[in-house]
């Protein structure tokens, strides 16, 4: 055999560790590379790059509230842009929007810095990447002990092979990414335009005296508790009770209060759009509230609904075990179309035009350490632990998106008094409505939202009439 094709096998596995180094540096470089910010027309945006894999095309990704989006415009190239939204300001928003020209100019700027934003993570993600491949080249160096000529040598193959696969990968096969960057304008550009509901305010008469609105789905209507003394057809319709935080907030601080919550509500078809409860048709909870035009409080109890919680709860207790991938990615799926939803809700909530304190109340771990009680229900602690990440998941949408738009994020602590303890705060399995807060439950996230008011330095309502609860 002639020399040089002995010399074929060795070539070919040094490029292939190479190559293989190139891309591992690359890889990490990705994950390590510190995002982009800018912050056009009141808008915070990080921009990076989403994990490369091996598909020449696809959509990149857009996180929204803690949870990732594909965007809707498709990049060429296996490093595809990832932008998270970290922040909005609604004030420098509209001061940009209401200029002259301001829509246009607020969307050719935002488009401009996310170009600019792109390039510069790019530059930075290669530099970090030349250092892993130069880090990587070393330590194979010093274990094989070769002489500093050699070592330079590697290097510079190293550094070289990773620029090489960064320009092919992100210069060539991915050239077009800053085309379709500039082709954004806003959120929608990237991941379609929503479907929101228009919201009005509703033909009932106007409400003035109403201090604080409470809207929301079972947890805030208080069902399975005690009903209010005088129901109106609604109120029966919606579960709504006497044992309602609503209530109790109403009494310790006199207001006249609005409880506009109701049982099965979603933010689709319950507080942006009306809600079918049998027979009686509940009006949009937002477009009612809208009518208490000088409510300084707005408490919000929603998204269970809109995950389906009770059927996932349901069927983890059915199956062996809740975290298989169908009910896992049926679970993705859900709070993927909540988020969306919820950032339509908050954004029509800041539209208000008193700007009202609004509180985001966040749910309970319905399930304690002690689980002696649902033995007989299929209920174990390994169950109990995916229920509860799940529940996480949801609060961290709902905390992320209340910062984002300035409003509170109210946690609900349940602490001791869970399902099985001696005195809980979760009406049990057997109960009119199983894991819905009790009267003693209700209390309690009665407390946390007075906590959560009493340490803002926004005014709460002045007293004025007598508590009002029902529409």
């Amino acid at each position: 055999m002639r020399p040089w094709l002995r010399r074929i096998p060795t070539a070919l596995g040094y490029t292939a560790a190479v190559l293989a180094v190139a891309a591992l540096s690359v890889w990490l470089s990705v994950r390590v590379t510190p995002l982009q910010t800018v912050s056009p027309a009141g808008q915070t945006v990080q921009v990076g790059a989403a994990t490369p894999d091996l598909n020449m095309s696809g959509p990149g990704e857009l996180e929204l509230f803690g949870q990732s989006i594909p965007t809707r415009p498709q990049f060429e190239g296996p490093i595809r842009p990832r932008l998270k939204l970290a922040h909005i300001s609604f004030n420098a928003q509209a001061s940009a929007l209401t200029k002259p020209g301001g829509a246009q100019a607020a969307g050719k700027e935002l488009s401009e810095q996310l170009t600019t934003a792109w390039t510069r993570y790019l530059l930075w993600e290669t530099l970090i990447a030349a250092g892993f491949a130069a880090l990587i080249a070393i330590a194979v160096a010093g274990i094989r002990r070769s002489s500093r000529t050699e070592m330079l040598k590697m290097l510079g193959v190293a550094v070289a092979s990773v620029c090489a696969l960064n320009a092919l990968g992100v210069y060539l096969l991915a050239s077009a990414t800053p085309t379709a960057l500039r082709q954004v304008r806003g959120i929608e550009d990237l991941v379609g335009p929503s479907t929101p509901t228009p919201v009005q305010a509703v033909g009932a008469p106007a409400r003035p005296g109403v201090q604080a609105v409470v809207i929301g789905d079972s947890t805030a209507a208080a069902i399975g508790n005690a009903p209010l003394d005088d129901p109106t057809a609604t109120d029966k319709a919606c579960g709504r009770s006497k044992d309602a935080y609503a209530v109790y907030l109403a009494a310790a601080n006199n207001w006249n209060t609005l409880n506009l919550a109701c049982s099965g509500a979603t933010i689709r078809d319950g507080l942006l759009g009306p809600q079918q409860r049998g027979t009686t048709e509940v009006p949009p909870q937002f477009a009612v509230a809208m009518k208490a035009t000088k409510a300084s409080v707005i408490i919000v109890s929603i998204g269970a609904n809109d995950i389906h919680w009770s059927t996932l709860t349901a069927l983890c207790a059915a199956a062996n075990a809740c975290d298989d991938k169908a009910s896992t990615a049926y679970f993705q799926q859900q709070i993927a179309a909540f988020t969306t939803d919820y950032y339509d809700l908050l954004g029509n909530l800041a539209a208000l035009p008193q700007h009202p304190r609004v509180l985001i109340n966040e749910y309970y771990n319905p399930f304690g350490e002690k689980l002696d009680c649902l033995k007989d229900q299929n209920i174990t602690p390994a169950k109990t632990k995916i229920l509860k990440s799940r529940l996480d998941a949801l609060n961290s949408v709902l905390r992320q998106g209340a910062q984002t738009f300035n409003f509170t994020a109210v946690p609900q602590h349940f602490d001791g008094h869970r399902l099985c303890s001696k005195q809980p705060f979760v009406q049990g399995l057997d109960a009119n409505a199983p894991l819905h807060p009790n009267a003693a439950g209700e209390l309690a996230i009665a407390l946390a939202d007075q906590q959560a008011l009493s340490r803002t330095n926004t005014s709460t309502p002045t007293p004025g009439a007598a508590p009002q609860n029902t529409p």
